[in-house]
């Protein structure tokens, strides 16, 4: 009689993930993420690598404009800070969940000794500012030559 019944889709998560989700609305600040990422709602996301030149750091800031980021460095720490606006409000609506983050942000990169402060650049492009800064001449590998006795 009741073979036929089956359970309908109600679009809600799936395994732990309701865990998850239940425990970001209770605590929002405690940021229960995976142990390798930064707390939840961290902004700007920022990535560092280095090459034999440079350390490069991006910054991946959807949404704001060259002029609305303020790059400083002192004491071998980075730090991006800068304001996103809130979104405009729709008359009438109601918002029943927000993850897009706006207000004033900061987020500071401890970096590696040897950099060439005065020759760093900073580009920003599409969202994404790249912060390049060379290494000292000193530091850079070189190669050194064999020679045949």
């Amino acid at each position: 009689m009741f073979g036929d019944l089956r359970r309908f889709d109600t679009g809600r998560p799936q395994g732990l993930e309701w865990f998850r989700q239940l425990m970001d609305e209770m605590l929002p600040e405690a940021g229960a993420t995976d142990i390798r990422s930064v707390p939840r709602g961290s902004f700007p996301l920022i990535n560092v690598g280095r090459t034999d030149d440079a350390v490069r750091v991006y910054v991946f800031a959807p949404g704001l404009g060259a002029e609305e980021l303020e790059v400083s460095l002192q004491d071998n720490v980075l730090t991006v800070a800068g304001r996103r606006a809130a979104p405009e409000e729709d008359e009438g609506r109601t918002r029943f969940r927000q993850e897009r983050f706006h207000g004033d942000f900061r987020r500071a990169v401890a970096l590696p000794e040897g950099l060439d402060i005065d020759r760093a650049e900073a580009r920003f492009r599409d969202g994404v500012c790249e912060i390049v800064l060379p290494k000292r001449e000193e530091l850079k590998p070189r190669r050194i030559e064999v020679k045949a006795a």
